[in-house]
């Protein structure tokens, strides 16, 4: 019953959120896909030495290397894992046997967005790291893939002094949002985009606060910080 499911969304997502969600549909569907409204909160998510589930010794979680066999299975394009290891991205990758499960990707100092115009900069690069694309294959999302993917890059980045995770989880995600908070999240911020054609309008509850861009070459720079509370 579609009234049913419009009060469920509005339940998981509260009213702001709701609303934004079902004003992105009618945005993207209205425009034929020329317009979109993307709303992401930015959180922080402390490091944890210690392993939430025992590690296999059959199919360890290992770090990316240029030459895995597994890399044409990866459910992105070519060219996107071409540029992430240019780029100096960290990735450990979770396998059962010669099938390939889930990867997470770690970046240091600074990540350009992927989706919108924004970069994202970690104000204390010693002590924070950003992760991005935490994907496991949709029949492996009920068994200990995501836990473990977590576990191996919890006991990487503290054994380097690594405090904290910053990321970015879609606040049209409930799904995504309760995976996360079960990890002990901190909500930093929000950043709404309001993209139409070549422009876009962003909204940040923190500096910049507001920035308009109509190219490639122009995007907000969020400056993240680690919670204060718990440093």
């Amino acid at each position: 019953m579609p009234f049913q499911r419009i009060r469920n969304t509005y339940d998981q997502l509260g009213a702001l959120d709701g609303s934004l969600y079902y004003l992105s549909l009618l945005l993207n569907r209205g425009s034929l896909g020329h317009a979109r409204l993307v709303r992401y909160y930015l959180v922080a998510q402390p490091i944890h030495g210690a392993a939430a589930c025992r590690p296999s010794a059959k199919n360890p979680i290992v770090e990316l290397t240029p030459d895995d066999p597994l890399i044409p299975r990866f459910p992105r394009p070519p060219e996107v894992i071409a540029r992430r290891m240019r780029d100096k991205a960290q990735c450990f990758v979770a396998r059962s046997g010669d099938e390939f499960t889930g990867f997470l990707w770690l970046a240091y100092g600074a990540y350009d967005e992927d989706e919108v115009r924004c970069r994202y900069e970690l104000a204390d690069s010693d002590a924070c790291v950003w992760d991005y694309d935490v994907h496991v294959e949709p029949k492996h999302r009920i068994g200990r893939t995501f836990a473990r993917l977590w576990d191996a890059a919890n006991a990487h980045l503290s054994a380097r002094g690594i405090r904290w995770s910053m990321s970015r989880i879609s606040a049209f995600n409930p799904t995504s949002l309760a995976a996360h908070g079960r990890l002990g999240i901190d909500r930093l911020c929000s950043a709404t985009f309001l993209c139409i054609g070549p422009l876009q309008l962003s909204f940040i509850s923190a500096a910049p606060w507001f920035h308009v861009s109509l190219s490639a070459d122009s995007r907000p720079i969020l400056s993240l910080a680690a919670p204060r509370h718990r440093q």
